[in-house]
C-alpha cells in the first residue's frame, strides 16, 4: 500500500508540474488537514505539487542510497525540496544505515572464513570471545582471551591499543569527534619514551577510548581510509542502556541466549551491517556499540566488520590462494592473511616486503607499505619466512608475534629502541654503497672497479696486503669484505673499536600473552595451600645486544671487563651493570633476535611464553 500511495503522490506531482504556474516567493505552511479539496488554487497547487514532488524523491532517495550514495548535490536555487534533498544526501554519504546480508554476501562470507566444512568446536571458538580488558590489575591494559582461535584478532587491536596509552594519552582524553584523521601517520618524537610501566594506573575510561580508536583505525584501514563497515546484531540494534538493577552485560547475555552462528543462513539472519564514510560517525557508532563488542561475539563481529570493510572481492583478489578458509584447521587459529589484513588493510597471505615474482605472470604477494605496529614470528627464526623490513620496523614499538599456533604482543616504552646506533649506521651506509655497484642481480659481489668506488664513497683505508687480497679473484663478494669491514679498526674506517662497546644496545621490552593461564608467581594462599591465579601474563625483559664486530666473544659469553666504557641505551652512554647477568633462553628471544641479532635476554621469574 505505501509503495502504490508514493506512486500516486509522484504522479499527481507529475502532473500538476505541466500546470506551468508562475513561481512564488516563499513556502507556505504545511497543510492542517489530512485532505486536499476538490478545487484547489494556484497556490495551493503549487504548494502540494512542492511537498509531493519533495516526500517522494526522499523515499526514492533514502531507499538508494543504501546500495550507492548519489554523486551530485542540488543546489540552493532549487527550492526547498531540493534543499530537503541535500540534507539527507549528505547524511547517506555520512552513513548507510541498518543492511542486512544478502544470501550470496552471506554464503561468500561465511564459506571465506570457516570453509564449506568447519567444525563446531572452531565456531563455537570464536562465537564465545568478546574484545575485553583483563580484570587483573597487573595486566589491566591488556585483553584477556579465553577462547583459543581469535587470537590473531585480538592480538593486533591489542597492539593498536598499546601505541594509544602508551604514545597518544593526550588524545585519549579528548572525545572522539576531535580525532585527527591522518593520525595515524604521525610520530611526535623520534626518542619518545613513556616514563612509568604503570599499567595498572589507567582508567578504564582511557582503555575504552583506546579501543574505539584503535578498532576505528583498524577499519578505516582496511576501508582504504574511505569507509568503515561495523557489523553488529539485529537483536541489539541500538545504544545498549544498563541500570544498576539490569547491567548492560545481562541485558546483552539474556539477547544472546540461544544465539548461535552455524550457517551463512545464521549469518544473514544475525548480522546488521552499517557502513561509515566519517571516523566520527564510526566512533560514536563503535563507542554506543563497546557493550555488543565486549560479548561473547565480539571477536566475530570485528573480524567481519574488517573483512566488509575491505569488501569481499578485494579480500579474495589479495589472497595468493583464495580457495582456502581465512580460519585454519584443524584448530580454528587466525591465519596470516587475517593478521595482515588488521595489520595493513590488505589480507596478504606472506611477510616479506612488496611482492616476489615468480615468473610467467605469476607472483606472491606482500607487505606493501610501511605499517603502525609489526610483526614478528618465530617461523623466522626456523628458516620458513622472512619478514620484511616494513613488518619488522614500524612506526611504532610494537610488535605481534606469532607462534605455530598462537599471537602475542611484543612492546618497549621508548622509540629509540628502533634507532640505528653508530655501528648499524655505518652498516647501512657501506651496504648501500656495496648494492649500488652490484650488477648481479642481488648475487652480492661487484668489480674491482665498483669495489673501489665503494672505498672512496664510504671513506675506508684498506691496507695494500687486505686489498690485493679482496681483489684477488676480479670481483669482491659482500661476505667476504664484510668480515674484512668488521677486523679493520674504526680508526680507518671499519667497525672495530678497541672499547669493545661500540654499538652495544642495552634496553627494555614487555611481553603480553592474553590467553589466561595459571601463573606460578601470582599463587594465592587457600586453605589448601596454594592456588596459581589464572590471568594474562606480562614480562619484562632486559635486552643486550653485543657489538656485531665480536661474534667470538659473544659465543663465548664473555663478562665485559671492569672499567670499560659505557654502553649505549637509546643513544644514551649509561653505565652496565656488572657482572653481567646470566643470558637466559625462550622461543620469545629467538624472536627478538630476528630483530636484534644476538640480542641476550633477561627476566625474572617465568619465561615469557608465545603459545
Amino acid at each position: 500500500m505505501a509503495d502504490q500511495q508514493e506512486e500516486e503522490d509522484l504522479r499527481m506531482a507529475l502532473r500538476m508540474s505541466m500546470q506551468n504556474l508562475p513561481p512564488e516567493p516563499k513556502r507556505s505552511k504545511p497543510r492542517e488537514a489530512a485532505g486536499s479539496p476538490a478545487t484547489t488554487t494556484p497556490e495551493e497547487s503549487r504548494r502540494l505539487q512542492r511537498e509531493l514532488l519533495a516526500a517522494a524523491a526522499e523515499k526514492r532517495m533514502l531507499a538508494a542510497a543504501k546500495s550507492t550514495p548519489s554523486s551530485s548535490l542540488p543546489s540552493k536555487n532549487e527550492g526547498s525540496g531540493g534543499l530537503r534533498m541535500k540534507e539527507a544526501e549528505i547524511k547517506a554519504k555520512e552513513v548507510n544505515l541498518d543492511n542486512e546480508l544478502s544470501e550470496e554476501e552471506a554464503y561468500q562470507l561465511f564459506s571465506m572464513v570457516f570453509g564449506s566444512s568447519v567444525s563446531k568446536d572452531i565456531l563455537a571458538q570464536w562465537s564465545n570471545q568478546g574484545i575485553r580488558f583483563s580484570p587483573d590489575p597487573e595486566t589491566s591494559m591488556g585483553l584477556v582471551q579465553h577462547e583459543g582461535g581469535p587470537c590473531g584478532v585480538l592480538a593486533t587491536i591489542q597492539a593498536f591499543v598499546l601505541k594509544y596509552i602508551l604514545f597518544f594519552p593526550d588524545e585519549l582524553s579528548k572525545v572522539a569527534a576531535n580525532m585527527p584523521q591522518s593520525m595515524h601517520s604521525r610520530r611526535l618524537s623520534k626518542t619518545q619514551c613513556v616514563v612509568s610501566d604503570n599499567f595498572a594506573a589507567f582508567s578504564e575510561d582511557t582503555k575504552a577510548r583506546a579501543l574505539v580508536k584503535s578498532m576505528g583505525e583498524i577499519l578505516f584501514l582496511c576501508g582504504n581510509n574511505k569507509r568503515a563497515v561495523i557489523a553488529t546484531l539485529s537483536v541489539i540494534s541500538n545504544g545498549i542502556e544498563g541500570s544498576e538493577d539490569n547491567p548492560k552485560d545481562v541485558i546483552i547475555a539474556q539477547a544472546l541466549e540461544g544465539l548461535s552462528i552455524e550457517s551463512a543462513f545464521d549469518l544473514q539472519k544475525v548480522l546488521r551491517v552499517d557502513t561509515y564514510m566519517t571516523p566520527t560517525s564510526a566512533f560514536k557508532r563503535l563507542e554506543a556499540m563497546i557493550p555488543v563488542f565486549q560479548s561473547r561475539m565480539g571477536a566475530l563481529l570485528f573480524l567481519i566488520s574488517a573483512l566488509l570493510s575491505r569488501g569481499l572481492d578485494c579480500v579474495q583478489a589479495d589472497r595468493d590462494d583464495p580457495s582456502l578458509p581465512l580460519v585454519t584447521a584443524p584448530f580454528g587459529h587466525a591465519s596470516q592473511e587475517i593478521v595482515n589484513l588488521l595489520l595493513c588493510g590488505q589480507a596478504v597471505p606472506n611477510v616479506f616486503d612488496g611482492r616476489m615474482d615468480l615468473g610467467g605472470g605469476m607472483f606472491l604477494k606482500g607487505i606493501s607499505t610501511s605499517v603502525e605496529v609489526g610483526f614478528l614470528t618465530l617461523l623466522e627464526s626456523l628458516n620458513f619466512c622472512k619478514v620484511g623490513q616494513n613488518l619488522k620496523c614500524p612506526k611504532w614499538p610494537i610488535w605481534v608475534v606469532g607462534s605455530e599456533s598462537h599471537y602475542t604482543v611484543l612492546f618497549a616504552l621508548d622509540t629509540a629502541v628502533q634507532d640505528e646506533n653508530e655501528l648499524e649506521e655505518r652498516e647501512s651506509q657501506i651496504r648501500k654503497a656495496f648494492d649500488a655497484q652490484d650488477q648481479s642481480g642481488g648475487g652480492g659481489f661487484i668489480s674491482v672497479e665498483g669495489f673501489h668506488h665503494v672505498l672512496r664513497e664510504t671513506n675506508i683505508r684498506l691496507p695494500s696486503e687486505k686489498l690485493d687480497r679482496l681483489c684477488s679473484s676480479g670481483f669482491i663478494v659482500w661476505s667476504e669484505f664484510w668480515q674484512v669491514i668488521l677486523d679493520l679498526d674504526k680508526s680507518l674506517g671499519g667497525l672495530k673499536d678497541s672499547s669493545g662497546q661500540m654499538g652495544r644496545k642495552i634496553f627494555e621490552l614487555y611481553h603480553f600473552n592474553g590467553i589466561a593461564k595459571s601463573d606460578l608467581n601470582g599463587s594465592q594462599a587457600t586453605p589448601g595451600g596454594e592456588t596459581p591465579v589464572q590471568r594474562p601474563r606480562l614480562t619484562k625483559l632486559r635486552v643486550s645486544v653485543p657489538p656485531r664486530w665480536s661474534p667470538e666473544e659473544f659465543m663465548a659469553n664473555l663478562v665485559v671487563p671492569p672499567g670499560s666504557a659505557g654502553s649505549e641505551s637509546s643513544g644514551k652512554d649509561t653505565e652496565v651493570p656488572k657482572p653481567e647477568p646470566p643470558p637466559q633462553h625462550a622461543p620469545l628471544v629467538d624472536c627478538i633476535r630476528t630483530r636484534w641479532h644476538r640480542a641476550v635476554c633477561n627476566w625474572v621469574g617465568d619465561p615469557p611464553s608465545i603459545v
